[in-house]
């Protein structure tokens, strides 16, 4: 009876493992394709490397490992999407903030006899 319930036990961990493991992959993609390498290279690296000891570990059939890498790397490339996209957008902010300067400065020029 005990052997049972270890099997479907690990059996009902595969499927939830397996869909994490998808889901940080995906995660990984989307943070790539985001410049999350240009922007938060230690964030993708860390995200990169959970996901590949999330694979390793469900090819172990160690679920449970497969299932906390694989939320660790989610959380690591939903952290480098972020940091890219701040990143971004204080590039635009400063962008702005120079052009507004050289307005002024046109303007203050074109008011002065």
């Amino acid at each position: 009876m005990v052997g049972a319930l270890t099997v479907g036990a690990c059996s009902s961990l595969k499927a939830p493992a397996t869909a994490d493991v998808a889901v940080s992959q995906a995660a990984v993609e989307n943070a790539s394709s985001a410049d999350g390498t240009e922007f938060a290279p230690a964030e993708m690296q860390a995200a990169r490397d959970k996901l590949a000891a999330a694979k390793r570990a469900l090819a172990a059939k160690d679920y449970k490992a497969a299932s906390d890498y694989a939320n660790q790397a989610q959380a690591d490339a939903k952290l480098a999407q972020a940091k890219a996209g701040s990143a971004k957008a204080q590039a635009v902010s400063a962008t702005l903030q120079e052009d507004i300067r050289v307005l002024r400065s046109e303007l203050d020029r074109a008011s002065t006899p």
